[in-house]
């Protein structure tokens, strides 16, 4: 038995930091609030699989897809022979682990484009953004979710293959990706360390994630870095000073029209009070809230609340919208009861953007409980 390097360190780079990647983008998918992370993940998965692409082609011997592309009669001769009493063993990947390793990029690829196609029409966002719409973008996002559980599954096989190899060929594979060495039975020459590939990717690596979170270390108590900035949303001079009196001036986008047109209609009943509003004034504030209602879907919180609120329905608070109650339903009363929140109408003790009226995924905030 001789010991020779198989994998090389651009390869066990890339193994590695692909399995990180993919957990961080897993662990930050279903949190708005870490987006702009799930999203920085996700590019380095991307980057990693096209590296990986281009490492098959010009990389060492046992990285090259030429070395692993067995046809159908080696995979089945290769499973056949796990069940008897000498499997066959290859130095480098077997036909087992070539099937899900051409999968494992498939489907990664997949998931990666989707992912930038939802940050493009979703959120609008990214090298697609304006290209596709938030319907669209909804649809890219079912893609997303499908292919990336479809890609755990292939992950999971993955890992009971290499648990089933590692037992019957007497090898630790875990181990071999960490080293980079294996042992064969015959000579074979080791393949050459490339270690000036493997630090230009690790440089590559930390001055793109210092440029893309350099808003963190720069941010002040009094200008606290938002990662995603959403469009410059119609403004109006007397809905800000008329709005601002007693509350925040929401946007118009942040309801229906319908809405709007019962708020001002019933003015001597607003919540409470009377809004008392001259016939010109309150034509004003009319029209610009109509014109700038959430059918206008000029943000994504604006499409989903016009898209989640049935047409028969009137509401006169954000607060009483289907997608309000399906956003906030996790947070504890606690919370809103704080003196730094003290209402669920407080948008702007979370919300970092709520006054431009954009509330971007990224720029939400939940204070922290006060003792």
């Amino acid at each position: 038995m001789s010991r020779i390097r198989v994998w090389d360190l651009p390869i066990r780079l890339f193994h590695w930091l692909l399995v990180f990647s993919f957990i961080a983008t897993w662990l930050t998918e279903d949190n708005d609030r870490y987006l702009d992370f799930h999203v920085f993940f996700g590019y380095l998965f991307i980057g990693l699989l096209l590296f990986r692409l281009i490492w098959g082609i010009v990389g060492s011997h046992y990285a090259r897809f030429a070395q692993f592309h067995y046809g159908f009669k080696a995979i089945r001769d290769y499973s056949k022979s796990l069940f008897s009493s000498h499997p066959q063993h290859f130095v480098g990947h077997n036909p087992a682990g070539s099937l899900a390793i051409f999968a494992i990029i498939s489907l990664g690829l997949i998931v990666a484009v989707s992912g930038l196609l939802t940050l493009g029409g979703e959120e609008q966002h990214g090298v697609f953004a304006g290209l596709f719409s938030f319907a669209e973008g909804e649809i890219f996002h079912e893609i997303h979710e499908i292919s990336a559980w479809l890609l755990l599954g292939v992950v999971g096989v993955h890992i009971a293959g290499v648990v089933v190899s590692s037992f019957l060929h007497r090898e630790n594979l875990v181990r071999s990706m960490v080293t980079g060495y294996k042992m064969t039975e015959t000579e074979q020459p080791s393949v050459n360390l490339h270690i000036t590939v493997a630090i230009l990717l690790l440089t590559i690596l930390l001055i793109s994630s210092g440029f893309y979170f350099q808003g963190y270390f720069t941010q002040t108590p009094d200008k606290p870095y938002l990662p995603f900035v959403g469009p410059q949303l119609a403004s109006n001079e007397t809905w800000q000073s008329e709005c601002s009196d007693c509350h925040l001036a929401y946007h118009p986008s942040l309801l229906p029209s319908r809405s709007w047109q019962r708020i001002f209609k019933e003015q001597s009943e607003h919540f409470g009070d009377d809004l008392a509003l001259d016939e010109e004034t309150l034509t004003e504030l009319g029209n610009f809230a109509i014109n700038y209602a959430a059918e206008t879907e000029v943000t994504e919180i604006a499409w989903k609340i016009n898209h989640t609120v049935p047409l028969h329905d009137i509401p006169l608070r954000i607060t009483e919208t289907t997608y309000w109650k399906k956003q906030h339903h996790e947070i504890e009363d606690i919370i809103w009861q704080q003196q730094n929140v003290n209402s669920k109408a407080n948008c702007s003790a979370c919300h970092l953007d709520a006054k431009q009226g954009t509330f971007e995924d990224g720029a939400m905030r939940i204070p922290e409980l006060i003792d």
